[in-house]
């Protein structure tokens, strides 16, 4: 009995880091998945309007205080990896929106990162621009870090942020929805995907005693999926006209 035990447990080991294994890719590349069918539907249909780029815009915010909470608090790399993958995601995302905004608008006025109109933020009309935003937003917290790094509460509070901003991801998407009173155009199967990583997130932070701000804002996360979720079966069931302010699809203010 005794040594049919020690057989089953040199069974169950590497079966237990093979899980690991899968767990730590999964939360690597998980992330990313969500965004295939999106992308393959703005590619196909040549139209982003359905999308919104602020979602774009969170994920890049999120991920880069991410990678910055890590030199002050370390934790597991798949989390770090999965940050700097996120990051290249949403610059591919927001290259092809910016792509087809391009071709469908009438305008033929062009905003720039460097004409710092706050009305036209995050709505530039070069891809460039927003690379522009992007890294000077990076080295400007990036020195912060380096200034406060010694200190704990401002540790803390960068992780918070990072976390908390991150647990903000489906917001603006959200919003959009309401303020079309529909859900065209945006990928069902995308926000499915969400909603499956996320929870599998949560739990995984849960499980591995990552920073509570990480399950906290990760369960936060989840609440705002089912939202979306609620939106498309709402919309899809009781179809509304969209509201009188709906910003058409060949304006320059589109999401």
């Amino acid at each position: 009995m005794e040594e049919y035990l020690r057989s089953l447990h040199q069974l169950m080991v590497p079966a237990g880091k093979v899980f690991s294994w899968v767990a730590a890719g999964a939360m690597v590349f998980g992330g990313v998945v969500p965004y295939i069918p999106q992308y393959r539907d703005i590619k196909r249909t040549q139209n982003a309007e359905g999308f919104s780029i602020y979602v774009c815009l969170v994920l890049l915010l999120a991920n880069i205080l991410r990678i910055l909470f890590w030199f002050g608090r370390y934790f597991e790399s798949p989390l770090l990896l999965q940050s700097i993958i996120m990051i290249i995601t949403m610059l591919v995302m927001l290259n092809l929106c910016t792509t087809v905004r391009m071709v469908n608008e009438l305008t033929t006025r062009r905003r720039a990162f460097a004409d710092f109109d706050l009305q036209y933020f995050w709505l530039w009309s070069r891809f460039i621009d927003y690379v522009q935003c992007v890294l000077t937003f990076t080295a400007v917290a990036a020195y912060i870090t380096y200034l406060l790094i010694d200190s704990s509460l401002f540790v803390e509070t960068l992780g918070f942020f990072a976390v908390f901003t991150e647990a903000m991801l489906g917001t603006p998407q959200l919003y959009r929805n309401h303020q079309n009173k529909s859900t065209e155009g945006m990928s069902t199967a995308m926000v499915l995907m969400w909603t499956s990583g996320d929870t599998f997130k949560t739990v995984y932070f849960i499980l591995n005693q990552a920073p509570f701000q990480f399950w906290i804002c990760g369960l936060l996360q989840v609440f705002v999926d089912i939202a979306i979720l609620f939106q498309s079966y709402y919309y899809d069931r009781y179809p509304q006209k969209p509201s009188s302010h709906t910003v058409p699809s060949t304006n320059t203010k589109a999401l």
